[in-house]
């Protein structure tokens, strides 16, 4: 097996032991403004009034000014806490069958 180059940044799936977690590096990867926007399914311009506000967790590349990255797990994670259960999807006390019968 050859040793990547020098400079290079190794896009393997390997997991990498830090900090008493193991975190898998394609988890962390770091989303463009676009990619995110996307994921999400909002206009790019939402993405940076949400950043600017702080309500999604920001990468700032080379300072205040630098691009915006979003790790994927922050994205991940963001779509999880935001699930909403289906209204009248959950099971009856009073034992009735529910709205499908």
């Amino acid at each position: 097996m050859s040793e990547p180059k020098r400079g290079t940044i190794s896009r393997s799936p390997v997991s990498a032991h830090s900090g008493g977690h193991v975190q898998s590096h394609a988890h962390d990867r770091l989303l463009d403004v676009q990619e995110t926007a996307r994921l999400l399914g909002v206009k790019p311009a939402t993405l940076y009034q949400w950043a600017y506000k702080r309500r999604i967790p920001v990468v700032k590349l080379f300072g205040p000014h630098g691009a915006l990255r979003f790790r994927l797990s922050d994205v991940e994670q963001l779509i999880q806490d935001s699930l909403r259960p289906a209204s009248g999807s959950g099971p009856r006390t009073d034992g009735s069958p529910g709205p499908r019968g």
